[in-house]
């Protein structure tokens, strides 16, 4: 355990233990403030517990799943991003403020391990909601992580593949049908991209007839983009109507069974793919704490210090509910969770050194969206705007806030060669290779895969 001689050494030299969970934009940002402004001192040890080894930048997702990026074309590893941050990949399972102890469990034979803490921050984002829809969480593909995106674009050729050579014409049909459930910026990009990555990918198969593809989005509420305003939605919707994709507003995916998605309005859709982006709910650690909430989020003062907890333990990213001091509350989006990140650290520092903490104050610069084929949809400080412009604004901004000089010349080059070239149309995931993963899967769950004493 991180907490034997580790912890002897540190009760020597009383060192505080400032411990960041999670490491998506908030929790990755933080830890490496609190690295930069902490980290060199006798008297702190910072650490960072994270699920994954790398900083996902999830706003390019969608570029993975079209095949137009590369998987590490858009991480950061932590070890590399980080200094003098002590770094453990693990996942948070409990935690008790009580005790101000951490249980996690740590590398794929899931050891326990408890971290005890002196401040702590709460970064561990959220996870996708299936509102507890029959089959659709068993079924559905999610664009949460990267594992998603990669999976899905294989998924993708896997489905062409399986159709090319199914004798039945209602079964071929269903195989190149996709579903996305989702209207924001998540279900639009991927709904987008998916559609740009099929029509071009269909072309290499003589066996199908490219009109025999059906990709539809579905969407709760009247317009697409809610964030973005009534207009730019329009326009959204309109411009995948153009390019084929069926859209479908005032509507739920109600149910799935691998075959048919059931909507709310009665109609079913022959389906063999159902991609989730309609909804996400806090981390079931999150969840389980007995601490007030704002609609399952962890309630905080303007300074991100827990209700109850103030001075010690801090949230922020898709976990908390951070006022705005307009009587709402900041979206969970990228650009906030970030600033909200350094702004904890700043605190946290300022605990340590017992100085007053500062608000958070921060309002959006601006909400962009791609929607394929070389379109956009942008709002930037308060000004609409779309087409060709707002998708090479989307790609300029991106371009510039991925961490890291090496990612931002490589993403450059793919770009570039994307406009000269044809897609490339790749099934890096084999049948074989997954059922391989599963296995691998199963026997580290069951145990079956032992630490020897």
């Amino acid at each position: 355990m991180i907490d034997g001689a580790c912890d002897a050494t540190a009760r020597i030299h009383s060192r505080k233990r400032v411990l960041v969970l999670g490491g998506g934009f908030g929790g990755a940002y933080a830890a490496r403030m609190l690295g930069r402004t902490l980290g060199a001192r006798a008297d702190v040890e910072v650490v960072l517990i994270s699920q994954e080894n790398y900083l996902l930048f999830t706003p390019m997702l969608h570029e993975v799943a079209a095949g137009d990026l590369h998987p590490p074309d858009i991480v950061a590893p932590l070890r590399r991003f980080l200094r003098n941050v002590r770094f453990i990949q693990g996942e948070t399972v409990s935690i008790d403020l009580q005790s101000r102890r951490v249980n996690c469990t740590v590398g794929p034979l899931r050891r326990p391990q408890e971290v005890s803490y002196d401040y702590l921050l709460l970064a561990l984002g959220s996870e996708t909601n299936f509102f507890g829809m029959a089959g659709v969480a068993e079924y559905a593909s999610s664009m949460k992580t990267l594992g998603d995106a990669a999976l899905l674009q294989n998924r993708m050729v896997a489905l062409l593949e399986d159709a090319a050579t199914e004798p039945d014409e209602a079964a071929r049909r269903r195989l190149v049908t996709f579903v996305v459930a989702g209207g924001g910026f998540a279900g639009v990009e991927t709904a987008g991209a998916m559609n740009d990555f099929l029509r071009d990918a269909i072309r290499q198969y003589p066996e199908l007839d490219p009109s025999m593809l059906r990709l539809v989005l579905v969407h709760s509420g009247e317009a697409l983009l809610p964030e973005l305003g009534d207009r730019l939605g329009r326009y959204a919707e309109e411009q995948l109507r153009r390019r084929g994709v069926e859209i479908v507003v005032g509507a739920r995916v109600t149910g799935y069974d691998r075959w048919v998605v059931t909507l709310s309005r009665g109609e079913s859709i022959p389906a063999n793919t159902l991609v989730w982006t309609a909804g996400v709910k806090p981390a079931p650690t999150v969840e389980a704490l007995p601490v007030e909430k704002m609609k399952g989020r962890l309630k905080v003062n303007m300074c991100l210090e827990l209700a109850g907890h103030e001075g010690v333990v801090w949230a922020v990213g898709d976990s908390a509910a951070v006022p705005d001091g307009r009587g709402g509350f900041h979206p969970p989006t990228a650009q906030h969770a970030m600033r909200q990140g350094l702004a904890a650290a700043k605190n946290i520092a300022a605990a340590l050194d017992r100085r007053e903490p500062k608000p958070f104050r921060f309002s959006t610069i601006g909400l962009l969206a791609s929607i394929g084929h070389r379109t956009g949809v942008a709002q930037i400080l308060g000004v609409r705007f779309s087409g060709l412009a707002a998708w090479w604004l989307w790609r300029s901004v991106y371009l510039l806030k991925l961490p890291g000089l090496a990612k931002k010349v490589r993403v450059a080059i793919q770009w570039t060669l994307d406009l000269m070239f044809p897609r490339q149309v790749e099934q890096l995931l084999t049948l074989r290779a997954l059922e391989q993963v599963e296995r691998l899967a199963s026997q580290v769950h069951s145990g079956q895969s032992e630490q020897p004493r």
